[in-house]
């Protein structure tokens, strides 16, 4: 049986809700939320990037919709939002907010030019775990990170930032309150409603389940949703499996001949192909959260270069 609701946090739908021109007010809204924006701060208007102006990166089918922001100052500064739906890609969040930054740049003389960059990340996964003696992750469900200078604090050097909302931490239940709550009880429930709850009845929530009601979907957008669903089942099914296999490998060989196996499988099933010098490098590498990096690096990579790097 078709579901009511599509998925938001699959690619395809994603970027038809937030991605589309026709719908900036619901992503203007998202991000003003998200980023806590209200008053002469609040973003008025949104242009979406054109792929010129942005680096793709396929890992994953990660969604990413970069847009320049304008605020009610006339203040402009870019905002590259993604989806990660896998652990792991931490530095690959850090890399894509540092290119949404440099792809700005053209010559030397642009520098004073240049808008800052925020990486809004929105994870299915806990991305920082560790608790207090409550058991209250110290890390909360929506966090914001910048530069700050370590022995005073004093905050600095504001060019790049991040935002990151970390969908399992979510307690609200069926009852969001704010709307940080309300955003995230939409991307994490909105595949399992069969009508629009009484939280999410008004803009811009509504609208959001609107555009990701599957009835309005063409026979080839509902084709697209199906493919970009398996793409994500399959990838992380083939890490899954690889990890396995590293793991029994481990008991047999050791832990780090395990994760050497794991990385060559990986990049043997990604289609990567290894020079003798790089397959060697591996072969040496002994230290383990060495190896975890690279496999993490796998998943979205080109090239050798892009997983040993």
């Amino acid at each position: 049986m078709q579901p009511v609701f599509a998925d938001p946090k699959t690619d395809f739908v994603f970027k038809r809700i937030f991605g589309a021109e026709s719908r900036k007010p619901l992503l203007i809204a998202l991000l003003n939320h998200l980023l806590e924006l209200d008053d002469e701060r609040r973003i008025l208007d949104v242009q979406h990037l054109t792929s010129e102006q942005h680096v793709d990166v396929a890992e994953l089918k990660l969604s990413i919709v970069d847009v320049k922001c304008t605020d009610a100052t006339g203040r402009r500064f870019v905002v590259e939002m993604q989806v990660l739906k896998v652990e792991g890609f931490e530095k690959r969040v850090v890399y894509d907010a540092s290119k949404a930054y440099v792809m700005q740049l053209r010559n030397a003389d642009e520098y004073p030019a240049l808008c800052d960059v925020v990486g809004v990340t929105i994870c299915n996964f806990n991305l920082w775990t560790e608790t207090d003696g409550n058991g209250r992750f110290k890390v909360p469900m929506l966090s914001r990170w910048r530069m700050h200078e370590q022995h005073s604090g004093e905050r600095g050097l504001p060019q790049v930032q991040y935002a990151f909302l970390e969908l399992p931490k979510y307690a609200a239940g069926d009852a969001p309150a704010t709307l940080i709550d309300k955003w995230a009880y939409f991307f994490r429930e909105a595949k399992n409603l069969n009508v629009v709850p009484p939280a999410l009845s008004e803009k811009p929530f509504r609208d959001a389940l609107e555009v990701a009601r599957t009835a309005t979907f063409s026979p080839e957008e509902w084709e697209a949703y199906e493919r970009a669903k398996m793409a994500e089942q399959d990838a992380r099914g083939a890490l899954a499996v690889a990890r396995q296999e590293g793991i029994e490998q481990g008991h047999k060989s050791g832990l780090v001949e395990g994760k050497r196996d794991t990385l060559l499988r990986l990049l043997a099933r990604a289609g990567i192909a290894l020079s003798e010098g790089e397959r060697a490098r591996i072969r040496a590498c002994a230290d383990a959260s060495t190896l975890d990096r690279w496999i993490d690096n796998v998943l979205g990579a080109k090239s050798a270069s892009d997983v040993i790097s």
